[in-house]
């Protein structure tokens, strides 16, 4: 969203104007003033307020327009009334078609919160954060979520309240973002030139000074407001003599959506001309975003001078009082932002120390996370090492089983002797049969008859007498 979309989007009108009666008439001198070619009448655009119920707060006032006895109400309540909830319990009395629709409205406002605000917490619950029950009821202040199903007074009176609330803060809110954008320009600039050497340094600081001097060369600027700057409108903009400039005139030409009002986005289109002396975009040395704040303080700095009862709305009868002040007739000079340093001395250190911190933080993060990379690389390397000697020991292990399928072979068979084979001499018994760690074939055995010598020992009857047989 631009700068411009952002300053727009601040306007309380949504509130008032839209709800407003027709314009009041004001005679034109039609041998000055070019009449417009009749136009099929259409709607004003609708302004985004910039609220995240903006869509909720545009269809209630939609709603609310269509009811006779409440744009009557409206039209004889003046905003302090409409601040206090006095335009709120009107409400009341609104037609029972427009109370059914604003009833079907709420529902589907309270559903889509809940929805969003279910979202959240899950992903919030998600990882592992404290969910901020507090900040997501503050959601609901602008309707009364007890009470899902009927738009009461209430509800108007807390809607009112908190666009009202909100949108006076936009504006500050606008300007701490625009002087933490200077406070961050500056600190870049200065940090490159601290990444330079002597002599670039010198160049970069004499271009910085050059482009501030091009920048402040300008036309003069007339006071916001003041009836020099509004005359030059009149007839660069309007094409009309200045000597011939008519406050009435003027107002009726710039109320470009005829509601007889003001608002702080016609305000601010009247000072396009006098931006324009100062910012071009093809200008390296201008700044748009500064351009922008500059339109917002001519518009602020109006508002404070001709908006008599602080509605945000500039009425005719405000205009033309503000016409015939001092201030209109013999303004004082205006300064312009770059004779207005945004932020002071104290404001750029505090924004750097905080700048160092969040710096240190991240480094410190940074750190801890490269620690926590190298410890997970270290196990890494250590669980590497142990699936090695594992899969070592696994070779291992099948090796000694391949040994083992060899040798056990089916039914316990003795594998076929290695070498060539020599019968045992006579006499000599084979001693696999009595060795301990030797197999026997216990089937062979079996089919030996028992009556059977034993060869291998010599008869008794054999040996010559006195020789005892040794066993």
């Amino acid at each position: 969203m631009s700068w411009s979309q952002v300053f727009h989007t601040s306007c309380l009108v949504l509130l008032v104007h839209l709800l407003c009666l027709e314009a009041v008439p004001i005679s034109l001198d039609k041998t000055k003033v070019n009449q417009p070619e009749d136009k099929a009448s259409e709607p004003p655009p609708s302004v985004d307020t910039g609220l995240h119920y903006d869509r909720y707060l545009r269809e209630v006032i939609d709603f609310l327009e269509k009811d006779q006895h409440f744009r009557e109400k409206l039209h004889n309540t003046d905003m302090e009334d409409i601040k206090m909830g006095k335009l709120a319990k009107e409400l009341d009395f609104v037609s029972h078609h427009v109370r059914t629709q604003l009833d079907e409205l709420k529902r589907q406002e309270v559903s889509r919160l809940r929805t969003l605000i279910k979202a959240k917490q899950d992903i919030e619950g998600g990882n592992d954060m404290a969910v901020d029950h507090q900040a997501l009821l503050k959601q609901f202040e602008y309707l009364n979520h007890m009470n899902p199903h009927t738009f009461e007074v209430e509800d108007l009176d807390r809607l009112i309240k908190s666009a009202t609330n909100d949108l006076e803060n936009y504006d500050k809110e606008r300007h701490e973002e625009f002087k933490k954008y200077e406070m961050t320009k500056d600190h870049e600039r200065r940090e490159h030139l601290k990444s330079l050497d002597d002599e670039g340094r010198k160049k970069e600081e004499e271009h910085y000074e050059e482009m501030k001097k091009k920048h402040a060369d300008h036309p003069k600027v007339n006071h916001p407001g003041s009836q020099n700057q509004f005359k030059e409108v009149w007839e660069e903009a309007d094409g009309l003599d200045p000597e011939d400039f008519d406050p009435k005139t003027f107002f009726k030409l710039h109320d470009s959506n005829g509601d007889g009002f003001f608002d702080e986005q016609e305000l601010e289109a009247l000072f396009t001309k006098e931006l324009e002396k100062i910012y071009d975009p093809t200008n390296e040395e201008d700044d748009m975003v500064e351009m922008e704040e500059e339109r917002l303080r001519m518009r602020e700095h109006v508002m404070n001078e001709v908006d008599t009862n602080k509605d945000r709305l500039v009425s005719l009868e405000e205009f033309l009082i503000a016409t015939k002040k001092k201030e209109f007739l013999e303004p004082d000079s205006w300064e312009t932002l770059e004779q207005n340093q945004a932020y002071t001395d104290e404001e750029m250190r505090e924004f750097e120390e905080h700048l160092a911190q969040q710096e240190e933080d991240l480094s410190q993060k940074a750190s801890d996370l490269q620690k926590q990379r190298d410890e997970l690389e270290r196990q890494q390397e250590q669980l590497n090492s142990q699936k090695v000697e594992l899969q070592q020991v696994q070779n291992v292990k099948n090796e000694l089983y391949s040994k083992l399928l060899y040798f056990s072979v089916e039914g316990n068979a003795i594998p076929e002797p290695q070498g060539e084979y020599h019968p045992l001499p006579l006499g000599h018994q084979d001693m696999s049969q009595n060795h301990p760690g030797m197999k026997q074939d216990n089937h062979l055995q079996n089919q030996i008859p028992h009556n059977t010598q034993d060869l291998s020992q010599p008869r008794l009857q054999d040996l010559p007498p006195g020789h005892q047989a040794v066993p």
